[in-house]
This record gives structure tokens, sequence and C-alpha cells, in this order.
């Protein structure tokens, strides 16, 4: 239970802790797929995870890449809470697994809704043009 546990604060850090904030946010960057999705990605690749909305999340990559997962069905309160958990016994984060979100109450954090994800597809970012 408790490594349990660690690996939830761990990935809460990761993916931004409580950043939820009342300012206004700014769009992400528009970004274009580079190659085929995949099923899978390394959990020891993984450097940051960004929630784009209730049904995106980028994963940044170590070396630079980032893989777009855009879950198959919308997954209440994801944006707002701007983190999520999930576990495995394996090394790697698949398309058959379930992220849960997490939510903050009194500086303790609990899993709420859970939602599969969907496969992994490398992006990049589309430069503005001049």
């Amino acid at each position: 239970m408790r490594a349990s546990i660690m690996g939830v604060t761990a990935l809460a850090l990761l993916s931004g802790g409580a950043t939820a904030g009342l300012s206004a946010k700014k769009e992400p960057a528009p970004v274009r797929a580079v190659g085929k999705a995949v099923n899978c990605v390394s959990l020891n690749q993984i450097r940051s995870t960004k929630v784009i909305d209730n049904s995106t999340i980028d994963f940044k990559m170590a070396g630079g890449k980032t893989y777009r997962n855009s879950l198959p069905s919308s997954c209440p309160g994801l944006k707002f809470e701007d983190r999520f958990s999930y576990r495995t016994s394996l090394n790697q984060l698949c398309n058959v697994d379930i992220v849960r979100v997490l939510h903050d109450y009194g500086g303790r954090l609990t899993e709420g809704a859970g939602c599969g994800l969907g496969k992994f597809q490398p992006v990049e970012k589309i430069s503005a043009a001049p």
C-alpha cells in the first residue's frame, strides 16, 4: 500500500500537482502527427505530462519526443484537477490501462473517475508562420 501511495504522489508531482488556477489559460500549441500511433510507452522514458482537456494528455518523453493520448471518452474532472494516477505491473503504460483523476481534499489526494487510455500518437508542435 505504501508503494502505491508513493507512486500516486510521485505521479501527481510529475503531472503538475495542484496547478489549476483562476488565471486565463493559454491554449496549447497546435500539433501534427508524426508517425504511427503505438499501443504503449515506456514508464522510465516519461519525463512529464500535460493535461490538454478532459480527453487529451500529452506525454513528454526523454529525448524530446511527445506522445498525445486521445482518450476514447471524456474523463470527468481531468482538466480541472490537472493530475492523474495509474497502476501497472509492467514497465509500460498502454492503451488498455486506466488513469484515475486525482482530487485534493484538504491536502489528501484521493482517486476519482477512472478513464481508459487510447493509443499514443507521436506529435510535434507546428511552428508559427513568419
